[in-house]
This record gives C-alpha cells, sequence and structure tokens, in this order.
C-alpha cells in the first residue's frame, strides 16, 4: 500500500510544474529509492532475453550500461536502454510533445529504423522479461 501510495503521489505531483516543485519533490526522491532495484533488475533480465528477439545479451548489456544516464530519472533509462539494446533501436533525440520540439539524450544505437513492429517486439521484451522472472521466483522458493 505504502508503495502504490508514493507512486501515485510521484506520478500526480512529483515535479510536475514550478507550483508542485516543493510538495513534489519527496514523492519523486522516494519513488526513486522505491525502483532503484527492480529497474536493475529488469534491465538485466531484458538483457537475458534479447536473444528471442535478435538481440544478444552482451551487445544489450553493453547499450544499457553505455545508455543508463542518458535520461532524467535514475531509474528509466535502465529497462529502456535495455530495450533499445535488445531491439537494436535508438529512442530520444529531437521529438515533437504536443506541438513542442524536444531533444532528448539518445538511447540506443540506430541500426534498425524506428517501425511499429518495435512496440509490439517491446510488448514481447517485457512479456518475456515478466515470464522470466517468474520462473526465476518459483527457483527461489524451490
Amino acid at each position: 500500500m505504502m508503495y502504490k501510495g508514493i507512486n501515485t503521489m510521484d506520478s500526480m505531483l512529483g515535479y510536475m510544474n514550478e507550483k508542485f516543485r516543493y510538495i513534489g519533490f519527496f514523492p519523486a526522491k522516494t519513488d526513486d529509492v522505491f525502483n532503484f532495484i527492480p529497474a536493475r533488475i529488469t534491465g538485466a533480465l531484458m538483457c537475458i532475453v534479447a536473444p528471442l528477439l535478435g538481440g544478444n545479451i552482451m551487445g544489450t548489456f553493453k547499450i544499457m550500461i553505455r545508455d543508463r544516464k542518458n535520461h532524467k530519472s535514475p531509474n528509466c533509462a535502465y529497462p529502456e536502454a535495455a530495450t533499445a539494446g535488445a531491439l537494436k533501436i535508438q529512442l530520444g533525440g529531437t521529438n515533437s510533445y504536443f506541438g513542442e520540439v524536444m531533444y532528448k539524450p539518445t538511447i540506443g544505437e540506430p541500426i534498425k529504423e524506428l517501425a511499429v513492429n518495435h512496440i509490439f517486439q517491446t510488448g514481447k521484451l517485457m512479456y518475456l522479461t515478466e515470464v522470466l522472472l517468474l520462473i526465476l521466483a518459483m527457483l527461489w522458493v524451490i
């Protein structure tokens, strides 16, 4: 319950604008602390399942480690970079958000051109990562 409360507060108040800067600081930082280990475990598991989608473990891991700091959040870039490495795509760069052009640091290598299919492959990567986590959890219990 506590985690869900912190996560919800971060989503609603965390650094959204100057008005909520001070009230959003605590939930944002607490959410960062709570997700520190899960983000890294998720990235590592994504590296392991990358070969099932045409990637390779070490190549995905190298991208994840290299680009892990190319995000405002200390946690988001781990699974994002692992996804980019596994799918051999590049995320970030210059994009348009609600008509406003913004630049974000790049994550991954543009080996393959982004396509709609990458959305489905990302879903498969997440699903396979969850299956691997479930298998590891069952082995832990046994």
